[in-house]
């Protein structure tokens, strides 16, 4: 996979070295040449650019990208500008750090449906996410198993829990399951909500445009989703 990282201060630096390391092609960019210059060898590629400049911006990779990750944090404004121009020039996925709650408002007034908070989220936890391209979010426990939020896979679509017998076939088990709904934020603004179901159980039906929350070792849920 190939990924745009915008902004290589603590966060976003940890995350572009956690991401090369896991065998991505990562570039990193940044306005600061210090910052460009003290990851050039850590990761895939350096380049230093304002990527709030909308003729710096276009001529970026960014149809070759897989996804954006725009980690600017020091500069709540500049992080905005960078993910406008990343919404304007067409980018296919973008995924933008929150530092205030008006932030994330502000992102979400722009229809930015994947939002990280460094300080809940670490730049580990978001390249696993990142790697295992299914996952929508994870919550590692001891040893080798997690708790995992995903979409339905579609071949799954429409099936009981009862029927699937997941916990036979791949030796997980679906905690719950999540509906997206519309609702007006502090602004007025229309955006995606999820809502959290009941427990799951054996007639339990997964629909086809739901999330899943699984729990199980991370092999096992990786070839469920696959």
């Amino acid at each position: 996979m190939n990924y745009l990282v915008i902004g290589l201060g603590n966060f976003g630096g940890s995350l572009a070295i956690q991401l090369t390391k896991l065998g991505h092609e990562v570039i990193g960019l940044d306005k600061r040449m210090e910052n460009v210059e003290l990851y050039k060898d850590e990761i895939t590629q350096t380049i230093c650019a304002d990527c709030t400049d909308f003729h710096v911006t276009r001529d970026l990779p960014l149809k070759e990208a897989d996804a954006v990750i725009i980690c600017i944090g020091e500069n709540e404004g500049e992080n905005i500008m960078a993910t406008a121009l990343m919404k304007q020039l067409n980018v296919k996925r973008i995924i933008s750090r929150a530092v205030s709650p008006l932030h994330e408002t502000v992102l979400q007034s722009m229809e930015i449906e994947e939002i990280v908070h460094p300080e809940l989220d670490s730049a580990e936890r978001l390249a696993r996410n990142l790697h295992y391209q299914d996952f929508i979010d994870s919550f590692e426990l001891a040893g080798d198993f997690t708790i995992v939020k995903a979409k339905v896979p579609g071949k799954y679509a429409g099936k009981s829990l009862k029927e699937l017998d997941l916990r036979r076939s791949h030796h997980i088990t679906v905690l719950t399951t999540i509906t997206t709904i519309r609702k007006r934020n502090i602004l007025g603004m229309q955006r995606n909500v999820q809502e959290v179901k009941e427990v799951a159980h054996a007639d339990t039906v997964l629909d086809k445009d739901d999330i899943v929350v699984v729990y199980g070792q991370i092999n096992d849920i990786s070839q469920f989703l696959g």
